[in-house]
């Protein structure tokens, strides 16, 4: 069950709505567009079911591409039910249309690549920046569409908080790829690992988690200091698990603790905000946060 969980990519779409919940916080977004939650939450499962329905199993020895090949019939169910799910909730969302074709776009070119079909396969041959491509993609779903929609202007706290993330999910993603370059390789996929030695990857994925904390450390001024602590943790819990991430080739750890990762800080956010679970003054500063 819980492998089910993970696998389907209902974990991961949890991960996204959180995210969200974290940004409009931080943006004091009050009228909340509740049914942005939704669409994200559908889109996720339809485009993350869509992707691994298109990636085959021979050869792999990975435990969530066989439990994937074992259940093609309710990754392709959860991707139509995600896909209508998310057409529905987008009617609701259409004034935002330009916005959210946007990142339905870039979100199917992601997965492209993985269709048997000339013009698909030709993109395989320019995938070098899909980590790039991909931590682009959640940046701007879970980060500046929030924003968008609620017709916020973009902030210098927002513009920090933008690249903490973006530079974590990228060295997240990196970590990924290091994992997956053979299976890249047999599809014909290209990477920036395939080109990068194992020194100067290594180099690439530090400055990545670098920046992250960089730039979390510059909303210090602009927020409460535990905010940042919880920006922070994924980045430190990130960088001790490293040695390990990469000598591992566990599925449930990369999809349920690495992926995790990138809403670690929200859930450490939502913990006090909602829930009230630590020292109350704490609780108290971060209140007092969604009103800066």
């Amino acid at each position: 069950m819980f492998r089910a969980f993970i696998f389907s990519s209902v974990y991961v779409s949890f991960c996204a709505v959180l995210m969200i919940w974290q940004v409009n916080i931080l943006s004091n977004i009050i009228d909340v567009n509740n049914v942005f939650y939704i669409f994200v939450f559908f889109a996720t499962i339809c485009s993350y079911n869509f992707h691994w329905y298109l990636t085959p199993a021979d050869y792999s020895a990975s435990e969530r591409i066989l439990w994937g090949a074992r259940h093609k019939t309710l990754q392709l169910t959860l991707c139509t039910f995600g896909g209508i799910g998310a057409v529905l909730s987008f009617w609701f969302l259409r004034a935002h249309w330009l916005p959210l074709a946007g990142a339905a776009i870039l979100t199917f070119l992601y997965s492209a690549p993985k269709l048997p079909h000339p013009p698909f396969i030709w993109l395989r041959k320019i995938a070098i920046g899909k980590t790039l491509f991909l931590s682009f993609v959640w940046t701007y779903v879970t980060t500046l569409l929030p924003v968008f929609i609620a017709g916020k202007p973009v902030t210098l706290a927002l513009t920090g908080f933008t690249l903490h993330r973006f530079f974590l999910i990228y060295a997240i993603c990196i970590l990924f790829d290091y994992r997956d370059l053979e299976a890249d390789k047999r599809e014909g996929i290209r990477s920036l690992i395939t080109y990068l030695s194992r020194p100067n990857l290594k180099r690439l994925y530090y400055f990545s988690l670098l920046f992250s904390a960089v730039f979390a450390l510059t909303l210090l001024p602009l927020y409460h200091w535990p905010v940042t602590v919880f920006l922070l943790a994924p980045v430190l819990t990130t960088a001790l698990l490293t040695r390990y991430t990469m000598h591992t080739r566990s599925d449930l750890f990369y999809y349920f603790v690495l992926d995790g990762m990138v809403m670690l800080s929200a859930l450490l956010h939502i913990l006090l905000v909602k829930s009230c679970l630590l020292i109350p003054y704490f609780c108290t500063i971060i209140n007092n946060n969604s009103n800066v």
